[in-house]
């Protein structure tokens, strides 16, 4: 019945942050931000989804964190970040620049990992100058940029109309969620996971996603059914990697199939056979190495200053 926000033991339980510090985003929300690892190593940002937090990614910051620094951060009303008066794409981006701003050096380049509203993140804030400074190559992990509730398989009906209606009250419910128990995550499970889930992942997934309070979790759930990012893909322009579960119900693999297809630069899209939309949690080993397989275009972008350096 506990209502903790995160596991405190095991794989998926996150570890100690070497430093955090608050970024302040355009509109003065205020931001949690953690770094692990070394200062002087490659830069990697992780941005997590919908009602989740820097929790999400503990497998995935505790192995990156050996050799590069890993920068996460808490979406605004998440975690550790303060609920805001605003919610709308425009402020994903605005964030991710604040965090990017607060957290490199100028010209400093990272790669950039988004999960689920994550990704979005990213599509959002693609053709910002900012993001260009700082964005040597970008993971869509079990996302998708529009007809999110229309694509969604969560309810078990045909596709049309009644199907889009019920689908998006399911999601963007006011009810809280109350306390984690065992009907809690058999639901949990059902509708963001594959079906091969260990109790673990799904005990890790349900404790973060419950945690997340329940006016935010309405709030952005109606920014998500509006979603429209399409056009926002041609922009997003630096070499671009694309993840996403075959048994995904929230984001349905037609919608990463749909964003490599898109991209002006996707260089792989993996498909993990079974596994629902938490894969960071259900496939760390898959996602934190397509993470380090893009990690090789900071080593580019440092050899390329090196040959233009006098």
């Amino acid at each position: 019945m506990s209502r903790t926000g995160y596991v405190t033991s095991g794989r998926y339980a996150p570890p100690a942050a070497r430093r955090e510090l608050v970024a302040v985003s355009a509109d003065g929300a205020r931001l949690h931000v953690e770094e692990h690892g070394d200062e002087g190593a490659p830069a990697v940002v992780l941005a997590h989804g919908w009602t989740c937090s820097t929790a999400f990614w503990a497998a995935q910051i505790r192995e990156l964190a050996r050799d590069h620094r890993v920068i996460a951060y808490d979406q605004r009303g998440h975690g550790r970040s303060p609920a805001a008066s605003r919610y709308a794409t425009g402020a994903l981006a605005d964030d991710l620049v604040a965090v990017l701003g607060a957290t490199l050096a100028p010209g400093e380049k990272a790669v950039v990992a988004g999960h689920s509203m994550g990704g979005m993140t990213i599509m959002a804030a693609a053709g910002r100058p900012e993001f260009a400074e700082h964005t040597a190559a970008a993971l869509l992990c079990s996302t998708g940029s529009g007809r999110l509730v229309a694509e969604s398989l969560v309810v078990p009906l045909r596709p049309g109309r009644v199907r889009t209606r019920i689908t998006g009250a399911v999601l963007g419910a006011r009810a809280p969620l109350g306390p984690v128990t065992p009907v809690a995550k058999r639901v949990l499970k059902y509708a963001t996971m594959g079906p091969g889930a260990a109790p673990d992942k799904v005990e890790a997934c349900a404790r973060i996603v419950h945690a997340c309070p329940t006016g935010v979790r309405h709030a952005w759930s109606e920014v998500l059914a509006g979603l429209d990012l399409e056009a926002n893909l041609a922009a997003l322009t630096v070499p671009t990697a694309v993840v996403g579960g075959t048994n995904d119900r929230l984001t349905p693999i037609v919608h990463a199939r749909g964003l490599a297809a898109a991209l002006p630069r996707c260089v792989g899209l993996t498909e993990l056979t079974g596994m629902g939309h938490m894969t960071p949690i259900e496939a760390p080993e898959a996602v934190t190495g397509a993470i380090r397989e893009l990690t090789v275009h900071l080593a580019n972008v440092t050899d390329e200053l090196k040959e233009k350096t006098p």
